[in-house]
């Protein structure tokens, strides 16, 4: 019991750090390495109080795919400079209004959540989902996913779509300055539109025009 105390005391604090210095970091790459270290901290909470599925789930969906894809994205779209444009646009800086009401909305949501738990905790009790112990912990996870919650499973599912295909829409954004490849035309070229053969007399050089 000591050594699982101490553990969870260790990996608790390593989760909260990890946090704080995915805000507080300047480099998005080492922000998003800060977040993966998160979450296997995270993960490994899991596991420890005994939902290992949830943990499982954490290391392979979050560690494998979304941090990547932050990772990925973070490193092309160039957040650096992005960042030093938002406050000095003044079209940029009318979206913050927006961003605060949005944050306010997400704090008071918490506020809800948090008040809800302490003042009616039956909302909370363990005993109010029917789970047995003739069944596993992930047997009991899948039932009450897919059957009890399956029209929230299904809207989170649809969000994450849509995150999706927001991240692939801001990668094929064009930008401005920046060199790019057209497939197409490289490999509709012609060889004429290419390569250009010239006579040349004996001893004497090409001229290339400029």
């Amino acid at each position: 019991m000591i050594a699982h105390a101490i553990f969870f005391y260790v990996f608790s604090f390593i989760a909260i750090i990890s946090a704080i210095m995915v805000t507080v970091s300047k480099n998005t790459v080492h922000s998003v390495f800060f977040l993966i270290l998160d979450f296997i901290s995270i993960s490994c909470l899991f596991i420890m109080i005994g939902a290992e599925f949830l943990g499982m789930i954490m290391l392979i969906v979050y560690v494998g795919a979304v941090a990547v894809l932050f990772l990925f994205v973070g490193m092309m779209l160039n957040v650096a400079q992005q960042k030093n444009q938002w406050f000095v646009s003044k079209e940029n800086s009318s979206h913050i209004p927006v961003g605060l009401i949005i944050s306010a909305i997400i704090f008071f949501e918490l506020i809800i959540v948090i008040g809800g738990w302490k003042y009616r905790p039956e909302l909370f009790n363990a005993n109010s989902s029917q789970i047995t112990n003739d069944v596993s912990n992930t047997h009991s996870l899948g039932q009450i996913l897919y059957t009890d919650y399956i029209h929230i499973f299904q809207i989170s599912g649809m969000i994450l779509l849509i995150a999706m295909i927001g991240a692939i829409v801001l990668t094929f954004r064009r930008r401005e300055n920046v060199k790019t490849q057209s497939y197409l035309k490289q490999i509709s070229r012609e060889r004429s539109e290419g390569v250009q053969v010239l006579e040349v007399e004996t001893n004497k050089g090409v001229k290339i025009d400029d």
